[in-house]
């Protein structure tokens, strides 16, 4: 079933919007910024309510991470700028280069999830706090790993959707055929890698739009690094409360054969934190032939999208098409409407355990213009919320669970 207005308005949720209202209400009014106190006030809280819908072992524990992305990006883009005015000057060209290179390099590494060098060596360590909880059957050797994360961003002006929302009410043809999101994050790369290509060849000109560039971006980050913490109830609040859901669902309708790990992770705001040490800690020591993992972030848009894959610079498919069309597989036996071919240029938590080599999957939603709805923004507030969405991907979830554990 496509995803249309029809094809929505026809679907009615087996699951409840009690509990989905309850865990969002409850934790948007918390500021939970990564590595906060009020970031393990939702973790603590969160747990509890876990344990309360039926989960076993609901537990916090800490994770190490390094952010925020918006202070290394600023940082970086300020290098590429003096990199970029060092290289305009007679004898300053092949520094110039070598430093927007460099500073090129290092954003592209950041933004993708990589080896991280520059944010390790000046970016203090931190500690996050990580949800996790077990559903299911305890002995079974099939596991299913579901994540969410309860951190929320700052704002910033680049995040103001008019300029986007304008275009695509301008040419809907052009947003319908676009599957992937647009590369925002070659922006930030953009302008030093102009500096450099222009500080080498001796040409001014390029290198002079490439600092203009480079000024744009540290602007645009430090603006973030300065603004106000938003609610978050899209963002990512609706997958927690997809958790909650499911948990009271397995308590009520017990299932054999599978092993479901929840698990909702701190500091996903800084470009994936607290996902690192899960990883480790508990996909690390897991079959990859019995484990599966289910990425919902931000579903309480209009219309459920199940992702292909992302990258920021490099678009990666995630691990094992085949688990993506066996979720594809059960969304058309439930008729619960879900988009398929979509790519997104933003990153997840998904990324880890797929470059893990174990079979990911990742469930978003989207409004018409095939956007987060109110990403990023202060009005991403309970009361906006999809909740016809959110119960529908707790269906989806639940009969995906119910699948793997007969198969």
């Amino acid at each position: 079933m496509s995803v249309t207005n029809a094809a929505l308005a026809q679907t009615t949720a087996v699951t409840p919007e009690t509990s989905l209202r309850e865990v969002v209400e409850a934790l948007a009014p918390m500021i939970r910024l990564a590595g906060s106190e009020g970031e393990r006030e939702a973790a603590d809280w969160l747990a509890e309510r876990l344990t309360s819908a039926g989960a076993r072992e609901a537990r916090v524990e800490d994770a190490p991470f390094r952010g925020d992305f918006s202070a290394v990006m600023a940082m970086l883009s300020a290098a590429a700028v003096a990199s970029g005015v060092v290289g305009l000057t007679r004898f300053g060209r092949p520094l110039g280069a070598l430093g927007a290179a460099a500073a090129a390099a290092l954003i592209v590494d950041d933004a993708s999830n990589g080896f991280r060098p520059f944010r390790r060596a000046v970016i203090p360590e931190q500690t996050t706090s990580n949800v996790i909880a077990e559903l299911g059957d305890p002995e079974a050797e099939r596991t299913l790993v579901i994540l969410a994360h309860h951190d929320s961003a700052r704002t910033g002006k680049i995040f103001d959707p008019t300029l986007l929302r304008g275009a695509a009410e301008r040419f809907p043809g052009i947003v319908e055929r676009r599957d992937t999101s647009l590369p925002q994050w070659w922006a930030a790369a953009a302008g030093p890698v102009l500096s450099a290509i222009g500080s080498a060849t001796n040409r001014r000109g390029l290198t002079a739009a490439g600092v203009g560039l480079s000024s744009l971006s540290a602007a645009s980050f430090a603006d973030i690094q300065r603004s106000e913490i938003v609610p978050g109830a899209n963002d990512n609040l609706s997958a927690c409360a997809v958790l909650v859901a499911l948990a009271e669902a397995v308590r009520d309708r017990p299932l054999k054969g599978l092993r479901i790990v929840v698990a909702s992770c701190g500091a996903e705001e800084v470009l994936q934190g607290g996902i690192h040490d899960f990883a480790e800690r508990h996909l690390k020591p897991l079959d990859r032939e019995q484990t599966w993992v289910l990425t919902l972030d931000t579903v309480g848009s209009p219309g459920l999208a199940l992702l292909e894959g992302e990258g920021p610079f490099v678009m990666e498919d995630y691990f094992d098409i085949g688990w993506r069309d066996l979720i594809w597989r059960v969304s058309q036996r439930e008729e619960i409407p879900i988009r398929r071919g979509m790519r997104s240029r933003a990153s997840t938590d998904a990324v880890i355990p797929s470059r893990m080599g174990i079979p990911t999957a990742c469930i978003v939603s989207t409004n018409r213009h095939k956007a987060l709805t109110n990403y990023h923004l202060p009005s991403d507030t309970p009361e906006n919320v999809h909740y016809a969405a959110v119960a529908c991907c707790t269906d989806l979830v639940e009969a995906v669970a119910r699948e793997l554990a007969v198969r």
